[in-house]
């Protein structure tokens, strides 16, 4: 199928399922960056042994590596014939000093796995493809990167690969202008959704927990089936954003939660443990006292009902965990039906003053149950 179609696909049916129009926000950052950038010329040799160490780090997201078998051996062949191939881009993460792959990871992947013997490999499949070339000249086709003749095999460690690697002089502290980088840059087999970026660039303990949150079943439930673009595990994230850091909020809202996930990106285990619980005990109990139609004034999950719900309620566990269900179940009712939480949840959800209302309407109904 088309990679073109399929994205819309996917971005038809999460449209459908959420209505969230934050995500129409300009992504575009809110201040100007500082960004150097030197050029570093690697050996493939090199390159694969720097992946193979995580040194130099392709982040992990969904559908990541999109090239067939034959995409693959064309460009073993164009490094074995001494021909030029593009550069890749790499941003220098400030807290590890690894090397984060932002454009090239096709290439990259794909260089891999010919020196692995495999081609895509997946830990969950029984049996592995052989990685032998296909669709190239008579002297390379069918080999592997073992059964190369050694000039081959040395003309091919020795090539070149032309990298940029960026780093972000300011503002100091806050790597976020990568997020953007990433996104103009990124040339993969389909568009990009925000937080299939912030998975891939702000990865970390927090990531890992939000993952393993987002198959909490009451969750599931509410959401309905995984999002292939990762749209559940954005709300997540959104909720401990709203949560932690509402009162700082300023839009775009994409930006405000690229600096929330950077910012506590590799917290201590206590806190995630924390913010693990602060979420399954909130969405435990909506949906106990909701059921399935939580969050959804009409058919499809209104985001932001859903991070108001969920900090208000959140709040009020906060110095109370015995809540009845009819007394949370009335004061849901009597907030959705509120005309000034109508309308800070139908038009112009991000700005600034709709985020402020909604939270404080909701933190106020749920205080007294």
């Amino acid at each position: 199928m088309n990679e073109g179609i399929e994205d819309l696909k996917d971005i038809e049916e999460e449209q459908k399922n959420v209505l969230d129009d934050a995500s129409n926000d300009e992504t575009s950052a809110p201040q100007t960056y500082n960004i150097s950038s030197y050029g570093a010329d690697f050996d493939v040799d090199g390159l694969v042994k720097r992946m193979r160490k995580g040194d130099i780090f392709i982040p992990p997201f969904q559908r990541d590596y999109v090239w067939n078998l034959s995409d693959a051996s064309r460009l073993v062949e164009s490094l074995l014939l001494g021909l030029p191939v593009p550069g890749i881009f790499l941003a220098k993460d400030i807290d590890t000093n690894k090397s984060l792959v932002i454009d090239g990871q096709q290439r990259l992947k794909s260089l891999q796995f010919f020196y692995d013997g495999y081609f895509n490999p997946k830990p969950e499949q029984k049996t592995r493809r052989v990685f032998k070339l296909i669709n190239v000249q008579p002297q390379f086709e069918g080999k592997t990167y073992d059964e190369l003749d050694e000039k081959d095999k040395v003309r091919l460690n020795d090539s070149i690969i032309h990298a940029t690697v960026i780093k972000q002089e300011s503002p100091d502290g806050d790597d976020t202008s990568v997020y953007h980088v990433f996104e103009r840059l990124n040339t993969g087999g389909h568009k990009l959704m925000p937080q299939e970026i912030r998975t891939a660039i702000f990865h970390g303990s927090l990531v890992e927990m939000m993952r393993e949150l987002n198959t909490t079943k009451e969750w599931r439930n509410i959401f309905g089936k995984e999002s292939n673009r990762l749209k559940d595990q954005e709300l997540i994230l959104r909720f401990f954003a709203m949560y932690y850091a509402g009162d700082t909020y300023t839009k775009p809202m994409n930006e405000f939660l690229n600096k929330f996930n950077k910012v506590n990106r590799n917290q201590s285990s206590e806190l995630n443990e924390e913010f693990a619980a602060v979420f399954r005990q909130s969405i435990e109990l909506i949906h106990h006292a909701i059921g399935t139609t939580a969050f959804r004034p009409e058919r499809a999950l209104n985001a932001a009902v859903y991070d108001s719900v969920m900090v208000g309620l959140a709040k009020r566990l906060q110095n109370d965990k015995k809540i009845p269900v009819e007394g949370l179940k009335k004061a849901y009712e009597e907030l959705l039906s509120n005309p000034e939480f109508k309308a800070a949840t139908s038009d112009s959800t991000s700005d600034v003053n709709n985020v402020s209302t909604r939270l404080n309407l909701a933190i106020t109904k749920f205080k007294d149950i």
